[in-house]
């Protein structure tokens, strides 16, 4: 048991020396001022004309493609799809809208993808806050979206998530997000009170989450548009807590992931999984998560469910999303550990670069 005191203002000064906890109370401004600012991207009459839609990224800037696909696939009558590597694919033509996501704009993979395009009549839309993808789109005067915010990648979601749907809606592939952006912030706001620092712990679900996930291993299970938020809580576990955490997703988990809860019982013993819900869910979809239940207390493995909040899918969303923040956040502060660096993808690169300094 850890005995960090989450209600002392003291913890979150010597254990947040660079001020992640500020970026998730920017979360709520960060939407409305990405959403303000997509509906400013003045974009060509031919991206209209596309027939489908390739976003290229990494970690942090990839992931508001996975939330968009999650959201709009029941609207958008293109398809979506979300490409993490260094070669694009084969299908990208003339039709095709490729957006290239890197938040620092120096992502190797997502450069090499974007600039192995050989088509250069093919529509493309840049999103960065400058290095070499901003190069690019001064160099071709490619439309660009420009992250004015300082931040980790993984904290400058919402921007990335926002403006790729202002984007879509710009094209007229989606209705107007107006009033859904609102309730989002709204929510959020009215959550925040309840789970932000200041709130006691005793008080505070989110604290209280974190004090249960201690000592053990995230499982986080979604669905339809909570899907790509159990993958945000899983990776936001990984990067802020630095903490091992996985993800799976109804009805797909049902198949294959209920079948593992057996052994080895000394992992099970360590598992906690969590149930990102919405009564916007499927019916067939929401009997899973109960009989889900009854098969992880068959194992003996520790498990919650939370429901999102709000009445449209990108409020409930962003509540379950700022909720995993928060209590990922707290778990890095239970475990002593600064939420902020990422020290395992900094050595990554630098290792990288030594490679491309050798030539090799």
């Amino acid at each position: 048991m850890s005995q960090v005191n989450l209600d002392d203002p003291k913890t979150y000064v010597t254990s947040d020396p660079f001020g992640m906890l500020h970026h998730i109370h920017d979360i709520s401004m960060l939407c409305q001022k990405a959403w303000r600012q997509a509906l400013t991207l003045d974009l060509p009459q031919r991206y209209s004309r596309v027939n489908k839609i390739a976003i290229f990224g990494m970690g942090g800037s990839a992931i508001g493609g996975d939330l968009l696909s999650s959201l709009v696939i029941g609207e958008c009558k293109v398809p979506i799809s979300v490409h993490r590597g260094y070669i694009p694919p084969a299908f990208i033509d003339e039709n095709t809208l490729v957006i290239a996501s890197s938040y620092s704009g120096n992502t190797e993979e997502t450069l090499a993808a974007f600039e192995a395009i050989p088509d250069h009549h093919t529509p493309k839309i840049v999103m960065t806050s400058g290095g070499e993808l901003a190069g690019i789109a001064q160099k071709h005067d490619l439309p660009a979206f420009i992250f004015d915010y300082q931040s980790p990648p993984r904290a400058a979601m919402p921007l990335s998530f926002l403006a790729l749907l202002g984007i879509l809606h710009k094209l007229e592939l989606i209705a107007d997000k107006s009033a859904d952006v609102a309730e989002a912030c709204e929510v959020m706001d009215r959550l925040s009170e309840t789970i932000n620092e200041t709130s006691p712990e005793q008080e505070n679900p989110a604290k209280q989450l974190a004090r249960r996930l201690y000592g053990n291993m995230a499982i986080i299970y979604g669905a339809e548009h909570l899907a790509e938020v159990a993958s945000r809580w899983k990776i936001q576990i990984n990067e802020n807590a630095k903490g091992w955490a996985g993800s799976a997703v109804f009805p797909e988990l049902n198949h294959n992931s209920t079948t593992g809860y057996a052994v080895p019982k000394e992992i099970s013993e360590k598992t906690f999984v969590i149930m990102l819900r919405s009564e916007s869910l499927h019916p067939r979809i929401l009997l899973r998560y109960g009989i889900t239940s009854k098969l992880l207390d068959r194992h003996a493995v520790k498990h919650e469910t939370l429901t999102a909040i709000g009445k449209n899918k990108l409020a409930q969303m962003f509540s379950l999303i700022l909720f995993g923040d928060y209590a990922s956040y707290y778990l890095a502060l239970l475990y002593g550990i600064d939420p902020y660096p990422i020290e395992a993808v900094d050595y990554l690169k630098r290792e990288l670069g030594k490679s491309k300094q050798s030539g090799s």
